[in-house]
């Protein structure tokens, strides 16, 4: 394998996911494909129904701003921090495996922090609200 561009840049799930749903909304006024465009129409549908059942579907612009904005003082690397807005860990062990050296650089209290900053920046509140409502009901 050939580097092409040393310059590149790493992309989040969320904007792969965007950037294939914007294309797929502009093609409609195309003409008849190619096979070559009908291989990547394949490739791209198939991505988009994969990355649609990731956390990625539920990002927002704002959102990822914020996450990015709370995780600053914990010097992560770039690949850290991609890891952990596409992954959205939920306990103690997923973190040790998605930042190197994770028992050495952070104290237990700073991963506890950072699920509570991944919980906080992702949350939507529907879930909890889904989850108590029935439970109120039932007990009356």
């Amino acid at each position: 394998m050939e580097v092409l561009d040393d310059s590149s840049a790493l992309l989040s799930n969320f904007e792969v996911y965007s950037l294939l749903k914007d294309l797929q909304t502009g093609k409609k006024g195309q003409k008849k494909p190619t096979k070559h465009q009908q291989s990547l129409a394949t490739i791209s549908y198939e991505t988009i129904k994969f990355l649609e059942k990731t956390p990625c579907s539920d990002q927002t612009e704002e959102s990822i701003s914020k996450f990015l904005q709370a995780l600053a003082p914990y010097k992560l690397t770039k690949a850290e921090k991609l890891q952990l807005l596409n992954h959205r860990p939920t306990t103690a062990v997923e973190i040790q495996l998605l930042i190197e050296e994770s028992e050495e650089r952070l104290t237990e209290e700073q991963i506890e922090e950072l699920l509570d900053v991944i919980a906080n920046c992702f949350s939507d509140g529907s879930v909890q609200e889904e989850n108590s409502e029935p439970m109120d009901e039932s007990q009356t």
